[in-house]
């Protein structure tokens, strides 16, 4: 009876989250790996594709465009210098972080209207990037970008894999260096906090390792930060616990400040929806691994595996003002 029960109010929480009766609805296969999917302010959505140098073909990624009028889906660049995390600021300008493995290791920022695009950040103390991730951007116009390594050949010349801020007048700073490995990054609707996923798989360059070769998983987690006024953080909380299984790529947030996030569990892979405080309010199963969430308007996009899926939601996503 009690199972029951729970089961009841887990489908129940997952209505009042999506909308009634909806299902994923596949708009993109056939990529090598999607990432990173955003909206902009025409409506437009994008999403990376990262491809791999053990393939054949080395082609250092693309950025891809969706148009949700028409359902095509286009290349918007490429090669992309192995973008992942994108997102788009208060002017409508794409911000992207690229990764290594014959990536740019950089964050830029691309004026849709020109086309044009500048480098924010490509270096922190005279040094390259390990690979930087994923993105967020607060109300003052602050980019907030990760900085792990899961795969590439460049050498690593950061002292730790950390979580670092650009300001406004593009000054790099280096603010959390607590995280272990960290990968997907958010900003709270209210400013107040930052969000970091911990995803350690325990090794640097799982493309050049045999396969099957074991590793030693580290911390799995999503943490939230203290976002103070000046933008530095500080740890305040554990919110999920994940290990020993693997834990979520990229998140996102509602207007009411839900969490959306890709779990990446082999044993149960799909989108978790948490309070602010870490408390699971639904959970929706995809149909491959995913690896990242981003809204438009009242649709969750979802990137797994090589595809892109969507289902629409009874929330609505949190954009920048």
């Amino acid at each position: 009876m009690k199972c029951t029960v729970l089961l009841f109010l887990a489908a129940h929480a997952a209505a009042q989250i999506f909308a009634p009766g909806a299902k994923l609805e596949k708009i993109f296969e056939g990529g090598h790996l999607t990432e990173g999917v955003a909206a902009a302010p025409d409506g437009m959505v994008y999403f990376s594709d990262i491809t791999f140098t053990t393939e054949t073909k080395m082609q250092a990624g693309h950025i891809m465009r969706f148009d949700p009028r028409t359902r095509t889906v286009s290349v918007y660049r490429s090669p992309s210098g192995m973008s992942n995390g994108i997102k788009f600021d208060a002017r409508g300008r794409m911000v992207a972080a690229e990764g290594a493995d014959y990536g740019g290791r950089r964050i830029t920022r691309t004026d849709m209207t020109t086309g044009k695009s500048e480098i924010v950040a490509g270096l922190f103390e005279g040094r390259p990037f390990n690979s930087p991730n994923d993105v967020a951007i607060d109300e003052k116009g602050r980019i907030y970008f990760s900085d792990p390594r899961y795969l590439g050949h460049e050498p690593m010349e950061q002292p730790v894999m950390a979580v670092y801020r650009i300001d406004t007048d593009g000054s790099v700073h280096r603010i959390i260096t607590d995280a272990g490995k960290p990968n997907g990054v958010a900003v709270s609707p209210d400013q107040r906090t930052l969000y970091v996923v911990t995803n350690d798989d325990g090794l640097l360059g799982f493309d050049r390792l045999p396969k099957g070769a074991p590793a030693r998983k580290g911390r799995m987690e999503l943490n939230a930060y203290d976002l103070r006024a000046d933008g530095t953080a500080g740890f305040r909380e554990r919110l999920v616990n994940y290990a020993p299984e693997d834990g979520p790529d990229g998140l996102v947030c509602d207007t009411e400040g839900n969490i959306y996030a890709a779990l990446r569990n082999e044993k149960r892979f799909g989108i978790g929806v948490y309070s602010p405080k870490g408390a699971e309010l639904a959970f929706l199963p995809t149909p491959e691994r995913p690896t990242n969430v981003g809204f438009a308007g009242k649709t969750l996009y979802v990137t797994a595996g090589g595809s892109v899926y969507r289902i629409p939601t009874t929330k609505t996503g949190y954009r920048l003002p």
